[in-house]
């Protein structure tokens, strides 16, 4: 009956979190030797936080995260585009939350830790092969840092939870290449400073070619009355740029991107000033991978951003994750952890993360302040006077549809597995 699960990142926690709450054993191997809260913000949406409420885990992200009160659009002059309520504020049953990525895989990590028991979350364990066998499927695994074998697992099936450099879709899909960049670099921070707007409010400001995003992922002021803010500034870079390859910790240099924004300084935001009071920035090019026509292979299937990579725009990739894991642990319930299990899984899932990840690519919701920056590139007084409220509307409609929380549809739905639900009841 056990899971193996490759990967112990959001998707592979929160996997092995719900499969243990049905009743079924798991275990999860991760490649590197100390799993540690990197990274920075990301944002939870309504119906990703509901199944972390189902697992019991409210409390610790009330504890360590913010209700996120409201998303606002700005031209990169500081005016005002769209704003729209989000979490409880819209309607919703259930907070959406800022958060540090670390911070919210060390709330998973422990919950795991507690009630899995550490010896079924093993690191130094990188995946090097599996192989079916009549019970289930046989895994390889080496200590990636000496190069020696790490042994074997054998389980009934095999998650790959392993994010976008996944060494199992790597097998599946030997021909595929490296992530696909679309000539954007982020850079990214977190930097304390006074809060702005509602406190709670996530911005972004800006357009297709220069953009900036902030929002606080730190509840409680520190002495100085500073928040932990979030932030990201994005430029899609000419053609004459020289790209170094994907790396998620490249220490970012502020000479390099400072200056296209030293502009910023709206009344309700100083932009140049969180860039230069930030501790640590890191630079990392924006990328993806096409959708691919298959996850599922026998007893083995892919979730996650080694499913489906996406850009981040909406907010997703970590819901989404967590909406995988949930479908999962839904179709094991109904089949046991079989190949029936896996495709019923990826039937729902696959066609819904594609239409996303194209979504993505054209921008999401944020083609609003692309509209405006090509119609009044110079100014305006009020935004109606360049995009209409239907336009709006529509837009913002439109994504929430294809992301699966429109507030209405979302509250309708029973969560994707319930907290009482046990394999055999």
């Amino acid at each position: 009956m056990t899971v193996l699960i490759a990967g112990g990142g959001i998707g592979g926690l929160t996997l092995a979190l719900s499969l243990h709450q049905i009743g079924v054993p798991v275990k999860v191997f991760e490649s590197v030797a100390e799993l540690k809260p990197l990274g920075v913000g990301i944002n939870v949406l309504p119906h990703a936080v509901r199944e972390l409420i189902e697992l019991g885990l409210l409390d610790r992200l009330d504890a360590s995260g913010v209700r996120t009160r409201e998303l606002a659009y700005f031209s990169k002059h500081g005016k005002p585009i769209w704003s729209e309520p989000r979490g409880l504020e819209a309607g919703y049953k259930w907070p959406q939350f800022s958060i540090h990525r670390g911070t919210l895989q060390q709330i998973l990590l422990d919950a795991a830790v507690e009630r899995l028991g550490r010896e079924n979350i093993l690191t130094s364990h990188h995946l090097t092969g599996w192989t079916e066998t009549a019970s289930g499927v046989r895994a390889d695994f080496i200590d990636r840092a000496t190069g020696k074998p790490a042994g074997t697992s054998e389980g009934a099936i095999l998650i790959a939870a392993d994010g976008i450099h996944s060494a199992v879709r790597e097998k599946l899909y030997p021909n595929e290449g490296p992530p696909i960049w679309n000539g954007r670099i982020l850079w990214r921070g977190v930097t304390p400073s006074k809060a702005f707007l509602t406190g709670r409010t996530m911005i972004m400001a800006g357009h297709e070619i220069l953009k900036f995003v902030c929002y606080p992922i730190s509840k409680e002021p520190d002495a100085a009355g500073n928040h932990l803010i979030n932030w990201v500034a994005e430029r899609h870079m000419p053609p004459t740029y020289q790209w170094r390859r994907e790396d998620y910790n490249r220490t970012a240099r502020l000479e390099e991107f400072l200056p296209w924004f030293d502009g910023w300084r709206f009344d309700w935001l100083d932009v140049p000033g969180l860039i230069r009071n930030c501790p640590h920035a890191y630079e990392y090019p924006l990328v993806d991978r096409d959708p691919v026509s298959q996850w599922t292979f026998g007893k083995v299937t892919l979730m996650g951003d080694a499913a489906h990579p996406m850009y981040p725009i909406g907010s997703n990739g970590a819901s989404q994750a967590i909406l995988d894991a949930r479908t999962i642990t839904r179709e094991i319930l109904a089949h046991g952890p079989t190949t029936a299990a896996l495709l019923a899984y990826e039937a729902e899932r696959r066609p819904a993360t594609t239409d996303l990840v194209l979504l993505n690519r054209k921008n999401g919701p944020e083609q609003v302040m692309q509209l405006v920056e090509e119609r009044a590139p110079d100014g305006y007084k009020v935004v109606t006077d360049v995009l209409s409220q239907k336009e709006l509307e529509d837009i913002a409609a439109n994504y929430k549809r294809v992301a699966g929380f429109q507030v209405e549809a979302l509250n309708a739905k029973p969560p994707i597995v319930s907290k009482d639900a046990r394999v055999g009841a």
